[in-house]
């Protein structure tokens, strides 16, 4: 089975990145297995015939299921034609939801779906094919679900190669619930609701992670304990996986032995257990390949060859990539297999070479979060910049509460009709979710407890290589022959060694080069602006950003833990959107006109964890150790323009260490005209450029500020063009430096007896002049 379901997976890769191939695939393979079985025939007695009558019966299935792969994704290739041909168009759509929502990034609820009807004007066409839709984000959709069916308008974005999706769908209001979905789904979701009511009643952070682990819904997950989680390797027990439909098909079949049912009862109440919870918790990737995988292995009991775990988790993943080749792509769906194999192939392996130095209990408990680790390391190092170093003690010290919340859970579902009861076993359920998310908070907070390293497939190959050198010293084998040993030993130095040199070098050297008395450091959150501004030991942060991860990379490394001033200059989500993060962390909340429920609420939060509000107005001003803050910028009760860009909050720095600063938020050429005119800003050392550097600028402003400085906070690659050659050119007109996040990551400015001294996390383009990264450079 191995052949068969590396060919399955690799047919699976290449029609998922390469649609089009999906035709010639199944013709090339299909005309393979003709010849195979034609040159079969042919009577022989040389190499090529021996090697066919051996190999050949592999080979004609390897073929075939790359045929069928390829038929496959040739027979969908033209209705995700027509689903794409409507990219960057506004479109009606119905769709079906097949997935539980997750919060995005940027506000929205996410989810996958299956399109019914997609097109143009009032009465879409009908086209069935897979779409991920983005809603906006209300009370009234805390039920939405599996089977949900929903109308509504929506501007289509074409999805990245790879992805299932054939097009991404951003829901525009109104959106219609059409209907709940069958009776099954309805009931399904009602409990899942009733359940998560019930979770929520208890303390945080155990009642964040409780719906997840027993009904698969992680919109309760807040931004840091999701973090922490992922910082500490535990980011799989945030929602159900397959170890948990395990646990239920095992519990069942269990349960019917011990009233003396015999196996072919057992096989079939499992089997309906297995059924009913994958609805109740809804088919993500890793509950597809478990409940595949729990299928092939009770149809292997009933035959009577229930060792064959590889074998069935094989078999399992091929039926699964015949019937949907791009999961194959999928990530989810890659961890899970990986993380099966591991234990089914590595751990023996390593618990006998653990039991060499410690207890056989104690080795076989090490030997299963190890070997998950192993196996899914190399595949995290292609899309995750983030390596926990704690993940094996995070796991070995989780692991164990997982089923019993994952277990208690589902007994509080299906003793709903009983609220006593079934609040008793919620409350209960609480303690191992609470102990799970104390672990994660806990080991992600021990010192070095993450390492970044950049993405990609050099450092997958690079962890893979480090993985197989653990195991093979781990692990008993007979010795290598002595040319081999030295070989081996040789490579796995030398890998060790360049690993470490590296990690020394873009870790603690570059630290140590990192000046520590900066003044203002712009953090690199992609497309958006986070700054800090730090005094005497107090700490200002203006804007969040759209994404909690960096901006709390940002806090970390710059040892930042709590605010005296949040400023929020205004609620776009690139400005504000990862303010929850910043909860019960802020003393003082300085923040922009408010004009929608949505934006309140995330002031209310804020407030909640103990900030106060401050409703920011032009003239206020305020200390900020030894550096004074002035706002210059909005009017009180401002009337000619509308909340959002134009009445951000603009601030003006200085004093303490801190240079001489003007933060000019997103304000357009006519509002930064208005503020001009008003409040008169003259010579500026330090300017944050308005706007992520648009077009949209007053150049008579910034001839005003004169600054010996500009820093531009933007996403690399980013959709809008910022910053603008036009706005580049004004600066370089005035001889004004400018640095960039997206070149040039976190920049840190700090002000010395001679000038600014300028830090930046990464070498200057090989086009523009500048510091190189852990050095500092001065401006005038």
């Amino acid at each position: 089975m191995v052949p068969v379901a590396v060919t399955a997976w690799l047919a699976g890769l290449l029609v998922s990145f390469l649609p089009a191939s999906g035709g010639p695939l199944a013709g090339a393979t299909a005309l393979a297995v003709v010849l195979i079985l034609f040159a079969r025939r042919r009577p022989g007695n040389g190499a090529a015939a021996r090697l066919l009558a051996h190999a050949g019966p592999l080979a004609v299935v390897c073929l075939a299921v790359a045929a069928a792969i390829g038929l496959s994704a040739a027979g969908d290739a033209p209705a995700r034609d027509r689903a794409a041909a409507f990219a960057g168009h506004v479109v009606g759509a119905e769709v079906s939801v097949r997935s539980l929502p997750s919060l995005g990034a940027d506000g929205r609820l996410w989810a996958d779906a299956d399109a019914v009807r997609l097109g143009t004007g009032d009465d879409p066409a009908p086209l069935s094919v897979p779409v991920r839709v983005g809603v906006r984000s209300e009370e009234r959709w805390s039920s939405l679900g599996p089977g949900t069916v929903l109308r509504f308008t929506a501007q289509v974005k074409a999805a990245d190669a790879g992805e299932r999706a054939a097009v991404v769908l951003f829901a525009q209001q109104p959106v219609v619930q059409v209907s709940r979905g069958g009776p099954v789904e309805t009931i399904a979701g009602d409990v899942r609701a009733a359940f998560i009511v019930r979770a929520q009643r208890l303390p945080e952070p155990g009642s964040e992670l409780l719906p997840g682990l027993a009904v698969g819904d992680v919109r309760s997950v807040s931004a840091e304990l999701g973090d922490a989680m992922k910082a500490s390797g535990l980011s799989h027990l945030t929602a159900v996986s397959g170890s948990n439909l395990a646990l239920v098909a095992a519990a069942a079949f269990g349960v019917v032995a011990l009233c003396g049912g015999g196996r072919r009862t057992r096989v079939a109440v499992a089997a309906l257990a297995l059924a009913g919870f994958v609805v109740l918790v809804t088919p993500q990737p890793s509950v597809i390949r478990a409940a595949a995988m729990a299928a092939a292995a009770m149809t292997a009991l009933l035959l009577g060859r229930p060792r064959a775990g590889l074998s069935v988790l094989l078999l399992a993943v091929t039926v699964l990539l015949l019937t949907d080749p791009r999961l194959a792509a999928a990530p989810g769906f890659a961890l899970s297999a990986a993380a099966t194999a591991g234990l089914i192939v590595l751990a023996p392996p390593l618990s006998d070479g653990l039991a060499r130095w410690l207890p056989r209990p104690v080795a076989l408990a090490v030997s299963v979060p190890l070997s998950a680790q192993l196996a899914c390391g190399p595949i995290i190092a292609l899309f995750a910049a983030q390596q926990s170093l704690v993940s094996v003690v995070a796991n070995l010290l989780a692991e164990p509460a997982s089923p019993i919340a994952t277990v208690l859970g589902l007994l509080a579902c299906l003793t709903l009709p009983i609220p006593p009861l079934a609040d008793l076993l919620a409350a209960t359920a609480w303690l191992p979710s609470a102990w799970i998310a104390q672990t994660a908070v806990a080991t992600a907070g021990l010192p070095i407890a993450t390492i970044e390293v950049p993405a990609g497939i050099l450092t997958s190959l690079a962890v893979a290589a480090l993985s197989a050198a653990a195991f093979w010293v781990i692990a008993p084998h007979r010795p290598l022959p002595h040319p081999w040993r030295a070989i081996v030993g040789g490579a796995v130095a030398v890998l060790l060694g360049v690993s470490a040199g590296w990690g020394l070098v873009s870790g603690p050297v570059v630290l140590l080069q990192r000046p520590a008395d900066w003044g203002i450091a712009m953090c690199d959150i992609g497309q958006g602006d986070a700054i800090l501004v730090r005094s005497a030991g107090s700490t200002m942060l203006i804007d969040t950003g759209p994404d909690p991860k960096p901006l709390q990379r940002c806090l970390t490394d710059l040892g930042v833990d709590r605010l005296d001033v949040l400023v929020l200059t205004h609620f776009d989500h690139d400005h504000a959107g990862a303010s929850d993060l910043l909860r019960g962390r802020a003393d003082v909340v300085l923040h922009g006109p408010v004009d929608t429920a949505a934006h309140q609420g995330q002031l209310d939060r804020l407030r909640n964890g103990g900030a106060r509000l401050i409703d920011a107005a032009a003239g206020m001003t305020g200390h900020l150790g030894g550096a004074d803050w002035r706002v210059l910028w909005p009017r009180r009760a401002e009337k000619v323009f509308p909340p959002g860009n134009d009445v951000g909050v603009i601030l003006e720095v200085a004093g303490g260490g801190v240079p001489r600063s003007l933060f000019l938020a997103d304000l357009s050429a006519a509002s930064q005209g208005m503020l001009r005119r008003m409040a008169h800003p003259r010579h500026m050392t330090v300017v944050k450029v308005a706007h992520h550097g648009s077009a949209d600028q007053d150049p008579q402003l910034y001839a005003d500020l004169d600054p010996a400085l500009a820093l531009i906070s933007v996403g690399a690659g980013n959709d809008y063009g910022h910053p603008r050659a036009s706005t580049l050119e004004m600066l370089s007109a005035l001889q004004t430096p400018v640095l960039r996040t997206d070149q040039r990551g976190t920049i840190l400015v700090a002000e010395g007896e001679d000038g600014l001294r300028v830090w930046t996390a990464r070498p200057v383009p090989a086009e523009t002049p500048g510091p190189t990264p852990g050095t500092t450079a001065r401006a005038p």
